[in-house]
């Protein structure tokens, strides 16, 4: 049975405004300051929908070079939480990522958030924001629940790639990795099945559930 674990805080703050254009958001009213987010980090982006939010800005950078500790896999999961989330709902996240300098084509597994407004780290940094950018699209990477099942339909790596399973384990797995939990909280048999679909991301003793619930749907549901 999956072991119930702390879902972690959000960030402290984001800065928000009113409308995606960077030109529109000059105009008087539209920027709603920087706004706290108090928690809980499941709700914080709906709490944001509502307050009017449609560009929404993470003061510092999500971090995923190697080796951080609890504390720090705690923030960085959350961070990405809160990315996924407002990503699900079609918001415009600006956020920069850090990477290790090796960090090669890992970025790929992230490629259905939102594209990052910079990313540090490696010496391709440019060409792989510019790539992020282009293949970039809402619904890359979901995951549904229906009567009885989950399925996860994932386009990250160009192909549709389908994952479906009726074990009830699976939909408390997801429940428990959605904002991150320790890796050895969840069975292992299923974790294994996540990472061997890359569909979870490891973070430091940390694993994170990597495809987002839909909240608008960028085409009719059947045809994605």
């Amino acid at each position: 049975m999956t072991t119930a674990t702390a879902v972690p805080g959000p960030p402290p703050t984001v800065l928000a405004w009113r409308d995606y254009d960077p030109e529109a958001c000059r105009l008087p009213g539209m920027y709603l300051g920087e706004l706290a987010l108090p928690g809980p980090l499941p709700q914080e982006s709906d709490r944001l929908w509502h307050l009017g939010a449609r560009r929404v800005r993470l003061p510092h950078p999500i971090d995923l070079t190697p080796g951080p500790d609890a504390e720090r896999a705690a923030a960085t999961t959350a961070a990405l939480s809160l990315v996924r989330d407002l990503t699900a709902r079609a918001v415009l996240v600006e956020w920069t990522l850090r990477l290790a300098p090796a960090a090669g084509d890992a970025w790929r597994v992230l490629s259905h958030l939102q594209p990052p407004r910079h990313i540090d780290g490696p010496p391709d940094a440019g060409d792989v924001l510019a790539a992020w950018r282009a293949g970039h699209y809402l619904c890359k990477c979901l995951w549904r629940q229906g009567p009885g099942f989950i399925q996860i339909r994932d386009r990250r790596f160009g192909e549709l790639r389908r994952f479906t399973a009726d074990e009830p384990g699976y939909a408390e797995a997801i429940g428990a990795l959605a904002y991150g939990a320790p890796a050895d909280s969840v069975p292992r048999a299923i974790l294994d099945d996540f990472r061997g679909e890359q569909l979870t991301l490891d973070v430091g003793p940390l694993a994170w559930w990597l495809p987002y619930r839909i909240s608008r749907w960028l085409q009719e549901s059947m045809t994605i």
